[in-house]
């Protein structure tokens, strides 16, 4: 599948909501509950290279979205877009994180808000890209 200018731009939105749906979710939401399970402190949150973080995250993001357009399809109605994005957040991504913290023997908390993210931001991608002219 071959991205036009629109889907591009479709992508690009999709990638910057997760940012928006993030600073909600890792802010006034569940930033304390995410902070106490990650065991990370404020200034040690504060130690973190803020331009690298945001940058990387929005190539990976915009990785994810790209891939997410073309997992849809072109044609796909928005009831399928959003139904098979918000599978890909809760069936595929928070599962994968299960392993990787259950090996890495995280709280449980730790996942569940990080999972929780990962479901409401691909549901929220699923939501733009399938509704996207």
């Amino acid at each position: 599948m071959e991205l036009g200018l629109m889907d591009a731009l479709a992508v690009i939105v999709a990638a910057v909501s997760s940012f928006v749906v993030g600073g909600l979710w890792y802010g006034p939401l569940f930033g304390k509950a995410w902070m106490r399970a990650a065991d990370i402190s404020q200034e040690k949150a504060g130690q973190a290279n803020m331009g690298r973080v945001m940058g990387l995250s929005l190539v990976l993001q915009l990785i994810a979205a790209a891939v997410l357009l073309m997992f849809i399809g072109p044609d796909a109605g928005p009831a399928f877009a959003i139904a098979a994005a918000a599978a890909v957040g809760a069936c595929w991504v928070a599962p994968a994180l299960g392993v990787v913290y259950l090996f890495e023997q995280r709280p449980f908390a730790h996942w569940a808000v990080n999972a929780g993210y990962q479901v409401v931001a691909f549901t929220l991608m699923g939501l733009i890209l399938g509704f996207w002219p």
